[in-house]
């Protein structure tokens, strides 16, 4: 059986005319995702973490640091199914993380219910009580990583750590 070389070359052409519209396709695909993030927030500032750490509780420099820490831990891992598209805003834009500071519980409660109500990702500290702090101390609150304006709205009247 002969094939003809016309019906090979419009083959050829059609099978890589499939690859590349497929790949064309995947890398929009894919770009259009990240800006669905901007959209959901109707922001396009960068985005940045907040870690709201309790002064009252007087915990030292390396007590803060370490609860902090654990605060950056638990939102990365929650962006990382939740949010993966912000996530990725978060890392493309330096990965900002902000220390602030607030000398209450109920003021830390209160913005992790507002920042809940906003649909951004929270990461809630609890003490364990083994070193400073009495067990089951709320110590640190993450908030984000989110666009920094939308952030603000729950967290923009604290001053730095």
């Amino acid at each position: 059986m002969e094939f003809n070389v016309s019906f090979l070359t419009g083959l050829g052409c059609g099978i890589c005319l499939g690859i590349s519209l497929f790949a064309l396709r995947s890398y929009f695909g894919s770009v259009s995702k990240a800006t669905k993030v901007v959209k959901k927030f109707a922001s396009d500032s960068e985005y940045k973490l907040v870690l709201v750490v309790r002064t009252d509780l007087n915990m030292s420099k390396g007590k803060i640091g370490a609860q902090c820490g654990h605060a950056a831990v638990g939102a990365f891992e929650k962006a990382q199914r939740r949010d993966p598209e912000a996530l990725k805003c978060w890392q493309m834009t330096g990965q900002a993380k902000i220390a602030l500071k607030t000398d209450s519980v109920e003021e830390i409660k209160q913005i992790e219910a507002n920042a809940k109500k906003m649909g951004l990702i929270t990461s809630l500290v609890r003490d364990a009580g083994r070193t400073q702090i009495a067990p089951n101390s709320i110590t640190v609150l993450g908030v984000g990583p989110a666009p920094k304006d939308v952030v603000d709205k729950v967290t923009g009247h604290l001053k730095l750590l």
